[in-house]
């Protein structure tokens, strides 16, 4: 079995003993199936010339290094997350395209494949993550690198009017067209490239799942990514911390509504406050018999759009307290800070309604989190965004559109009057599509089908109407 190499933006250490999220869980149970290196970035600038930083335990090796300030600053902050970012979740108006920043990008794309390749060997399969390494396959291309490249994108592609508005989106684009093998979330995202990709350029297929295109040939599949949902579960049961306790017997009497979101404009936080008031006000029948519980941790301070997005939901948050509240009732708690997320889970379990609207999101895990951290004899109920990638596995949430506050008030309603049958049965079938779509099964037929791909040495002989991947489920 030839040895996996996986590169992404960042590396979760085997000394961080913080809980792992869905994509460091994912990437180690196929390195620990295949044994190989995990290569990204340390999180730490400066001292950026100093050698490659390596840890092995077993089978897995990680490999990390320092950014400098400018390049942190250019690749990072500059445009991958004040481009591409804003852009991929149609936030065209937050896009601040600088130039020397799209130069930073490619130059620390490029450079973090001078450090990679010393490390290579020719029968090595590698992984790309995320939005950050766009353009890694064709440095690696440009460099002789003839291995199976796959990539997968965890954050939504958009549509082509979107996309196609980047000015450096041809480039991207035939970047992107070097792997092999190109994952995505959903069905919508891996057309929305396709579409922006013909936009741009004539692309062959032969059959639906295998292109071509600027000479290059490649796949394309959706690939969900899924959690741990056995783990989730044994996480969100078991006895309560002692603060959690008195506090589910404070609340008894009182149906909470849970939200835990990065702070993020993606997110459509503000707009899940004014759906509750509209709840607290087309539906009065529940005041002082509810709670609305938002956590949103601080993420991207320095950003002034995450900055504005902070003090809008304090203001809002306020606001609704001051107008609705009554002695002995806050129908608002906004909490800015970080929870273990040990902890959610057990909240999650406790928590009459999961409220998760975001107004764009790749998958959103917290809403597979919160189905699987339920009680499945008495579970609660997950008011979901169509627009959450999540929406098309869930289908037996309460979907709604995050932009129509009423509607989104009327499943909190539903959701909070919902009878147990009916809570059951959802939740059933919800957690069947979890355990079915499991971390360990999106891994693993990726990592499968990229195995199948015909190596771009032996492609350089196909005639052009000829593509080199096997036949992809």
């Amino acid at each position: 079995m030839s040895r996996l190499v996986v590169v992404s933006n960042r590396i979760a250490s085997p000394d961080d003993k913080g809980s792992a999220g869905g994509l460091a869980v994912g990437v180690l149970g196929a390195l620990k199936a295949a044994g190989g290196l995990w290569f990204g970035w340390s999180g730490d600038t400066g001292n950026e010339d100093k050698p490659l930083k390596k840890i092995t335990r077993g089978n897995i090796t990680w490999a990390s290094f320092n950014l400098s300030e400018q390049d942190y600053e250019e690749y990072y902050c500059q445009f991958s997350n004040a481009v591409l970012w804003p852009a991929f979740h149609y936030r065209l108006d937050l896009v601040q395209f600088q130039r020397p920043a799209w130069e930073g990008y490619q130059r620390v794309n490029a450079l973090l494949v001078d450090k990679l390749l010393p490390l290579l060997s020719d029968d090595d399969i590698i992984w790309v993550h995320d939005y950050h390494l766009l353009p890694f396959a064709s440095e690696l291309r440009k460099r002789g690198v003839n291995n199976r490249i796959g990539f997968f994108l965890h954050i939504p592609f958009p549509t082509p009017e979107i996309f196609n508005a980047l000015p450096p989106h041809q480039t991207l684009l035939e970047q992107m067209c070097d792997f092999d093998l190109l994952g995505f979330q959903t069905e919508n995202d891996r057309q929305a490239f396709l579409d922006s990709l013909t936009a741009q350029t004539q692309v062959s297929a032969s059959g639906n799942k295998h292109h071509r295109a600027w000479g290059k040939t490649f796949c394309t599949q959706v690939y969900p990514i899924g959690i741990e949902p056995d783990e989730i579960a044994r996480q969100a049961s078991g006895p309560l911390p002692p603060k959690l306790a008195q506090l589910k017997a404070e609340l008894k009497n009182v149906q909470n509504i849970f939200s835990v979101e990065r702070l993020d404009y993606s997110k459509g936080l503000p707009e899940r406050f004014q759906a509750y008031e509209a709840l607290l006000e087309h539906y009065p029948q529940h005041h002082g018999k509810i709670r609305y519980t938002q956590i949103a941790p601080t993420s991207r301070e320095e950003v002034q759009a995450y900055q504005d997005i902070r003090h809008q939901l304090e203001t809002e948050a306020g606001r609704i307290n001051g107008k609705y509240g009554q002695l002995g009732w806050t129908p608002l708690y906004y909490l800015n800070q970080f929870f273990d997320r040990k902890l959610l889970m057990k909240i999650f379990r406790y928590s009459d309604v999961g409220l998760v609207t975001p107004l764009r999101d790749g998958m959103n895990l917290v809403a597979k989190e919160y189905v699987a951290a339920q009680d499945p004899a008495n579970p609660g109920v997950l008011v979901l965004s169509q627009f959450a990638g999540a929406a098309n596995e869930l289908t037996s949430a309460l979907i709604v559109n995050p932009y129509d506050r009423d509607e989104v008030a009327g499943a909190l309603n539903q959701a909070l009057t919902m009878p147990l049958a009916e809570r059951k049965s959802r939740h059933a079938e919800m957690l069947e599509t979890i355990i079915k779509n499991d971390i360990d099964n999106w891994q693993a037929r990726f990592i499968c089908d990229l195995e199948k791909v015909t190596p771009r040495q032996s492609k350089q002989s196909l005639p052009d109407n000829v593509t080199s991947c096997s036949k992809l489920a």
